[in-house]
């Protein structure tokens, strides 16, 4: 097992520096180069703090950085059932959830992120817990473990679908939010078009792109009804985007799938799933969570020290 000061020989400080470090002293003076390297030093060394080493087993807390995913001022609805998917997993003890803000520390014992985190937030993160999992991370160094989200297969077969339902016209229509380093939708989108332009089906005036939000939703869906530049087929990007669309559909009494045929595109439903019943390219989230949950608590109890990465494909469900 590392210790103190087998850190502090190859990051060159002195142990005490490295105890005051990796006990979150905000009295000591070091660069932020220096505390970083301290850091990732345990991590490679799997050095395991004196809290965990006599942990009681009887409980665990995970925190859950989700702001790459989900807005300021929005719920992640999902965290309420995980602590009865803990159950079906057969972890020592019991788990508890709560989400991390980025700047605002937590207790936890491990960490599920998501989205592309950058340094600075890998420096945060890595102050409350070395282990760490990264969902959909850009992450390619293999010290921890990763999720990795195939969004393209589900697209592919939703549009094959569709090509092969006889729809001339396929679009798209969703959200993308951004805020600082935060981007939300991004991916899905350039994914869905390049797919698109490889089965000849590309037409930018049938892409509509707005707010990510049910209003944006909304918003977007009249203006594309209004425009004429509606297609007989339409993926929608997100719940919240599908819920305001939806409402416009309604407003203006036209067919489902009659007159527009839709295909939802969810994937971790951080969202309430309310009553949407329509073809689906899915994430399945709750073997995302179950994976996610597995690689953390192995661990955190050290039942293993390699990093793994695990790729994920969305799949179409078709009703």
């Amino acid at each position: 097992m590392a210790t103190i000061k087998d850190i502090s020989l190859r990051a060159e400080v002195s142990p005490a520096t490295v105890s005051r470090v990796l006990n979150r002293d905000d009295g000591i003076s070091v660069s932020p180069e220096v505390r970083n390297r301290i850091f990732t030093i345990a991590h490679e060394l799997n050095y395991v703090p004196p809290r965990l080493r006599h942990h009681s087993g009887t409980s665990f807390v995970i925190g859950v950085a989700d702001w790459h995913i989900i807005r300021n001022g929005c719920e992640n609805t999902k965290l309420s059932s995980l602590e009865c998917l803990t159950k079906t997993l057969n972890i020592p003890g019991d788990v508890s959830f709560v989400r991390i803000r980025m700047g605002e520390a937590a207790t936890v014992d491990g960490i599920i992120a998501f989205g592309a985190i950058n340094e600075a937030e890998l420096s945060f993160l890595q102050e409350m817990s070395f282990s760490i999992v990264f969902i959909n991370s850009e992450k390619r160094d293999y010290l921890f473990d990763r999720i990795v989200m195939d969004y393209e297969e589900g697209i592919v077969q939703a549009v094959h679908y569709l090509v092969e339902q006889g729809y001339d016209t396929i679009g798209y229509l969703g959200g993308i939010f951004q805020q600082d380093e935060v981007t939300i939708g991004s991916h899905r989108l350039d994914c869905f078009v390049d797919i698109l332009k490889k089965n000849n089906r590309w037409d930018p005036a049938l892409i509509h792109v707005g707010a990510l939000s049910k209003e944006g939703g909304y918003h977007l869906m009249m203006h594309a009804l209004q425009s004429k530049t509606l297609a007989r087929a339409v993926v929608l990007g997100s719940d919240e985007i599908a819920e305001g669309a939806l409402q416009a559909l309604h407003e203006r009494n036209i067919r489902i799938p009659e007159d527009v045929a839709l295909v939802l595109y969810r994937d971790i439903e951080t969202l309430p799933q309310g009553e949407l019943r329509y073809p689906t390219i899915r994430m399945y989230p709750d073997f995302v969570w179950e994976t996610a949950i597995k690689l953390l608590m192995d661990r955190i109890l050290g039942k293993r020290n390699e990093a793994m990465t695990v790729y994920v494909p969305a799949k179409f469900e078709r009703l």
